[in-house]
Formats: C-alpha cells, sequence, structure tokens
C-alpha cells in the first residue's frame, strides 16, 4: 500500500516544497497534488522522486514493503 505521509515527510526532510517536486516532474502543482494524495506516480516519476529526495527504501514509499 501507498503511503503519502511518508512521501511528504522525504519531500520536507530534503527542504523542498510539493511545488519544487511538480515542477522536477515537469507538472502543475494541482496534478502533483492529485498523484501525491492518490498514489499514481508513473514509474519514470517515481524514479525521479527517488533521485531528487534520496529516498532509501522506495519500496517502502511507494508499496508499503520494507525491504530491510
Amino acid at each position: 500500500m501507498y503511503n503519502p505521509n511518508e512521501l511528504k515527510g522525504e519531500i520536507i526532510r530534503n527542504g523542498l516544497t510539493q511545488e519544487d517536486c511538480a515542477k522536477e516532474l515537469g507538472i502543475t502543482p494541482t496534478a502533483f497534488n492529485y498523484k501525491l494524495n492518490k498514489g499514481k506516480f508513473y514509474l519514470q516519476e517515481a524514479n525521479r522522486l527517488i533521485d531528487l529526495l534520496h529516498i532509501k527504501d522506495p519500496m517502502f514509499i511507494f508499496f508499503g514493503k520494507e525491504t530491510t
């Protein structure tokens, strides 16, 4: 199960805003907010967020499964 609060926490921990992430993905802040709340990111978008936010355990955020 997708964990939106974990992704939101990663955004904050990296000193970014949702608007910053939207800009990085080339989408509007409204579209990013929708994707963030619904967990409907394309694989390419998820990979970009993983790189941008230096996410160590993407499986936990995007699929609710810890890998460690």
